[in-house]
């Protein structure tokens, strides 16, 4: 069953930030992951907003999983965490 990265973020560091996103883009594809929104325009109807929002499609939650705890993923959570407030989660689809 294909699972879910749902990402909400606030940057407040943008050069380290950056850092983090030449590391993790490669890692998500290491490990089969689908970008399905990026950063794009993001209107809020209810709830709390965050400036950017990212959606990965991942195979099973296993995969998702062992993506986030990755050598190569956590090398670029040291630089993203520092740089930005964000909620992080997986969600299993229908």
């Amino acid at each position: 069953m294909a699972v879910y990265t749902m990402a909400h973020i606030d940057v407040h560091d943008d050069e380290e930030y950056g850092k983090y996103a030449v590391l993790a883009g490669p890692a998500v594809e290491k490990f089969g992951g689908k970008f399905l929104a990026r950063g794009g325009e993001t209107v809020v109807r209810e709830g709390k907003a965050r400036a950017r929002n990212v959606i990965i499609e991942w195979p099973d939650m296993e995969t998702a999983q062992a993506f986030y705890d990755s050598p190569d993923y956590q090398a670029a959570l040291a630089h993203g965490l520092p740089a930005a407030e964000r909620d992080y989660l997986f969600v299993e689809g229908v």
